[in-house]
């Protein structure tokens, strides 16, 4: 079965030269690895954002994911190598890698996600994937300090009249430096842990895929939990204002993680403000206004810095 690249992820070749030359090179690299892995793909390929899963069968009539991600993305640069430190082990299990070729081989998860688990139940999950996840950092990651200290120069250099409260903003760029300066020693972060990023084995366990691993502070953890599925929380099923909901998620992860409620809470005021400024960002260097859906995300983003404090 000949792989197709789906529509979503030819998409990307908008994105700039380097997006077009490696979606190019993609049809070439996975057969080349299908080919030299022995591997059969059985179902129409998926895509995340930046990344390619083929699922397959290996010789051995197991099945199996082949990943192979965007050469330009480096946040996942080091994906192999955290799933590899972490053995299986409250993550999904690497069988074989190709870092030259960003290529991964991984067992296949039938699914499902935690996108149809109760919120507070799939806060519950992720908090009790956290202890199993946070372990001792590998020297080639990169650390939360080298992201989180230039996204604060970037926030400050955006100045005060943004549309984000001055007052948080301000808390922002104090509490960020104090957070790297006392932040222990360095586990490893899987960085974008959310509901679609974890997902049932077929025992029913779950675990984490699809890591941005980083060397840091564990409880830095918690704030994507709390961004997505956020419009579940003023829908019709929704019980109690969106700030309950929000500190419910919240203090599931944290209790589940057994994390400290100050220094989980102000990673989350310094993310949520940094994710906010970047919108602004995004809108000042294409020089237009901001568009309706980024003002609906710092909107968000003030929400979610306002529900867990107050």
């Amino acid at each position: 079965m000949p792989v197709t690249i789906p529509p979503g992820l030819l998409s990307q070749s908008e994105l700039g030269e380097d997006w077009a030359g490696w979606l190019q090179r993609l049809p070439r690299r996975t057969a080349e690895l299908l080919d030299e892995w022995r591997l059969t793909p059985v179902a129409t390929a998926l895509h995340g954002y930046c990344s390619l899963v083929v699922p397959v069968v290996d010789a051995d009539g197991v099945s199996g994911g082949l990943k192979v991600t965007f050469d330009g993305d480096q946040e996942s640069l080091h994906e192999g190598l955290a799933l590899q430190h972490w053995g299986g082990r409250g993550a999904v299990r690497l069988r074989r890698s190709d870092p030259h070729r960003r290529a991964l081989l991984l067992d296949w998860l039938p699914g499902p996600d935690l996108g149809d688990t109760w919120d507070v139940e799939a806060c519950e999950v992720v908090g009790g994937l956290y202890p199993r996840l946070h372990i001792p950092a590998l020297p080639q990651l990169a650390s939360v300090a080298s992201y989180v200290e230039r996204w604060l120069r970037e926030l400050d250099d955006l100045g005060r009249d943004i549309p984000v409260p001055r007052r948080y903003v301000d808390q922002a760029l104090a509490l960020g430096p104090d957070l790297l300066a006392d932040a222990g020693a360095p586990v490893v972060v899987h960085g974008d842990l959310h509901y679609a990023n974890v997902m049932a084995d077929d025992a029913g366990e779950w675990r984490a895929i699809d890591p941005k691993p980083m060397a840091g502070d564990p409880h830095y953890e918690p704030a994507p939990m709390l961004w997505n599925r956020m419009d579940e929380l003023s829908g019709p099923g929704a019980v109690g204002s969106v700030r309950d909901g929000l500190r419910r998620r919240f203090h599931a992860l944290v209790d589940a993680g057994g994390l400290d409620e100050d220094r989980a809470r102000d990673w989350v005021v310094v993310r949520m403000v940094v994710n906010a400024g970047w919108s602004v960002q995004d809108a000042r260097e294409a020089d237009r206004a901001l568009t309706a859906d980024e003002r609906d995300w710092i909107t968000r983003c003030i929400a979610i810095t306002k529900a867990v404090q107050d």
